[in-house]
């Protein structure tokens, strides 16, 4: 959990504090984990290049975490760089991520170290170009040591990919212990992801209006509660986060039961029913 006396609500804007205002902080998501999509059509809407959605994303990014570090929400994980963007977009848009997330860090370093926000990384980070591992390394270290919100970076990051070292860790492990297939259980999955050390996404939230997860979490959202927006993520604030987690508490989490509300089952074995609520 967070830990206590480091929440920091004053530092809300008055917009912001009147949605939280409205929340039940007890019933805050652990782990808020965010699709961000739409830096190009923002900047194709604006007649600009699309370098200059992703430095207003970059943006975007350092104001979403700064509210989730005051509001004591304890792991943010932000889908920055997908293995298909690697393989898929032109090399010198890829480049340009490069240098931007180099320069994310830099200017933005002292920022975490003020909002108490720790980073860290998931994905396949060894096949990225050394000059952007090194400086992820700097950040993360230099920011080891703050408590407050964990800041996840997926970077040349996909679900399958995931899965595929997983499985790949794990049958190395069996092979290493003499264990039979038989014997592999949910957790002995989960101890090989990249996420192993944190928990799962409580709430996932889709900038841009797309309906899909787009190779993002595909285990551990499996009972994660979705919401889309159809702003693009270079116009995505600490507010609309705010809103996001307000709907989100208005929710009930079932994990495949049933609410109480939603009808009976008799009792009578031999004339099983559901009785509507």
């Amino acid at each position: 959990m967070y830990p206590s006396g480091t929440l920091r609500i004053s530092e809300l804007s008055p917009e912001e504090r009147t949605v939280y205002d409205k929340l039940k902080p007890e019933r805050l998501p652990e782990h808020v984990a965010i699709i961000m999509d739409g830096n190009g059509r923002w900047a194709g809407q604006r007649s600009l290049k699309r370098l200059f959605g992703h430095q207003q994303g970059a943006k975007s990014v350092q104001l979403v975490t700064e509210t989730a570090s005051r509001i004591g929400l304890p792991w943010l994980t932000l889908y920055a760089f997908s293995l298909e963007n690697n393989l898929r977009r032109p090399r010198a848009e890829v480049n340009f991520l490069m240098r931007l997330l180099r320069s994310y860090l830099e200017s933005n370093l002292q920022r975490m170290m003020d909002n108490n926000v720790r980073i860290r990384y998931i994905g396949r980070t060894h096949e990225l170009p050394p000059e952007v591992q090194d400086k992820m390394r700097w950040a993360e270290d230099a920011t080891a040591r703050n408590t407050g919100t964990t800041l996840t970076l997926a970077l040349n990051y996909g679900g399958r990919s995931e899965l595929v070292d997983a499985f790949r860790a794990l049958a190395a492990e069996m092979q290493h212990k003499h264990m039979g297939p038989e014997r592999i259980t949910e957790e002995d999955i989960h101890r090989h992801l990249y996420t192993a050390h944190m928990p799962d996404p409580d709430l996932l939230i889709r900038t841009s209006g797309e309906m899909r997860i787009s190779n993002f979490l595909p285990w551990q959202i499996a009972y994660t509660e979705i919401f889309v927006t159809e702003r693009f993520w270079p116009d995505f604030r600490g507010i609309h986060l705010l809103e996001a987690i307000a709907d989100f508490q208005r929710r009930e989490r079932r994990y495949g039961g049933l609410s109480e509300l939603c009808g009976e089952v008799e009792e009578d074995p031999d004339r099983i029913r559901i009785v509507a609520g």
